[in-house]
């Protein structure tokens, strides 16, 4: 039986920090497609408060989620649990992105695991809807662990080609801005920050 609940309790957030992923759910405002994320490394996952949550975008394939985010805010965020206890947690709301050279990113970054390079934006969640269900016929299965490739190949990547990937990340399938040309190529916020 679904439930809603008034806030992010204590419960709920011992959920949440013990799945090992987490799916991110967006749309453009008008047609276009609507996308699904999968989102894996638990330590880019952070309860802010018992209405606000974030993570930690790193880059992939695409910039769905930021260019939808941009168009209209709309953005929800789901837990299932494969294990003994069926559950499946929405948090619904609307979603900010967070670039590495605003201001306000250091007062987000210390929330997540250090080891990303690949690290595009902070995505912030202000919740407005917290809702469970059943999970029902969502089946049983072993974490076996954390695949490190996509850190691996952000890794291997040189300075010299990250701005190529914010290039390929500028805009969504159905044409939406998405990053912006100036934003911080993770080669580029490292030099900042070490020389002041």
């Amino acid at each position: 039986m679904a439930k809603l609940y008034d806030a992010i309790d204590q419960r709920l957030r011992e959920f949440i920090e013990a799945q090992p992923m987490f799916f991110v759910a967006t749309a453009p405002r008008e047609g276009g497609h609507v996308n699904v994320s999968p989102k894996g490394y638990q330590d880019t996952f952070s309860v802010l408060d018992e209405r606000t949550v974030a993570y930690l975008d790193l880059y992939g394939s695409g910039a769905e989620t930021i260019a939808h985010l941009r168009d209209n805010g709309r953005i929800t965020v789901m837990f299932c649990s494969f294990d003994r206890q069926p559950k499946i947690l929405r948090l619904y709301g609307t979603g900010r992105v967070v670039r590495p050279d605003a201001d306000e990113w250091d007062l987000f970054a210390g929330r997540f695991g250090d080891g990303h390079v690949g690290a595009r934006a902070i995505v912030v969640v202000d919740v407005d809807r917290v809702a469970d269900s059943c999970g029902y016929s969502v089946p049983f299965m072993e974490v076996v662990g954390e695949r490190s490739l996509l850190d691996d190949q952000h890794r291997r990547r040189p300075d010299e080609q990250w701005p190529s990937r914010v290039l390929s990340n500028a805009e969504s399938i159905d044409g939406l801005p998405a990053l912006e040309p100036d934003h911080p190529a993770p080669g580029q916020r490292v030099m900042r920050s070490v020389n002041g």
